[in-house]
């Protein structure tokens, strides 16, 4: 059973399935109206939602693609005119496309700074006009900007990205009470990560960190909920590595 509503209004985006519907999930436990943002298919959001409110927590499906600023206004608005305002804001939304520098496609280039950076940009503008005083804001990084893995370069780039303006927005911010930090998940068991790997690549990258295993949608969505919550309140324009001691 959900806790008592807190009052306050969590937006998630990407939040239809993987990390960011553990994260929708944990944080309509602890109390929050959840905001599910997705782009595609509307049927797994909606699940989503009739998941939490029988689980009596309280959510909204919200369509919009992240690269599109006008669409991301439009989501912050049906939040204000649905619940009042956003309190916490969750960047989860993020596309991964892995190819050496000198294989890159523009395309793939362009779609990834297009999802990942820009549609970062797009939901911290809107909050850092928007948000109410007291909030938290949570981008996703990964930690492949620590461990510099082959193939990975053009997605983390725009993780480092999304790392810098964490730390600035932290401190434009000042006089607030609005927290900006970011987690750097490492390897998760979600569709995303195992699409397109062999079993032992799979053993292979579960043995890279001391635990010795994946992580998991749920280890992920504690650290969220850890930053949106009262005892992460200290925490400040830092990027938080979840990733079992891989790096």
């Amino acid at each position: 059973m959900a806790s008592n509503e807190n009052g306050k209004v969590a937006l998630v985006t990407g939040a239809s399935r993987g990390i960011g519907a553990a994260v929708a999930q944990q944080l309509a436990r602890d109390g929050f109206t959840v905001v599910i943002n997705y782009s595609g298919d509307a049927a797994p959001a909606e699940e989503l939602a009739r998941q939490i409110g029988q689980a009596g927590g309280k959510a909204l499906t919200e369509k919009a693609d992240v690269s599109d600023a006008q669409a991301v206004r439009r989501m912050f608005d049906a939040a204000e005119t649905a619940f009042g305002g956003v309190d916490v804001l969750v960047n989860n939304a993020g596309i991964m496309m892995l190819s050496s520098l000198a294989e890159a496609d523009d395309a793939h280039f362009d779609r990834q700074i297009a999802v990942n950076l820009k549609g970062t940009f797009h939901t911290l503008r809107e909050a850092a006009r928007r948000m109410r005083d007291g909030g938290r804001i949570i981008n996703f990084s990964t930690s492949v900007v620590g461990l510099r893995l082959e193939t990975y370069g053009i997605y983390a780039a725009t993780k480092a990205a999304v790392e810098t303006l964490t730390a600035i927005m932290a401190k434009e911010m000042r006089g607030r009470n609005i927290t900006v930090n970011a987690i750097a998940p490492g390897p998760v068991a979600t569709d995303l990560f195992l699409n397109g790997k062999s079993e032992e690549l799979i053993a292979r990258m579960a043995k890279m960190n001391p635990l010795e295993r994946l992580g998991t949608p749920e280890d992920i969505a504690a650290a969220v909920a850890f930053l949106a919550g009262p005892d992460g309140g200290w925490i400040n324009g830092q990027t938080l590595r979840a990733n079992g001691g891989m790096i």
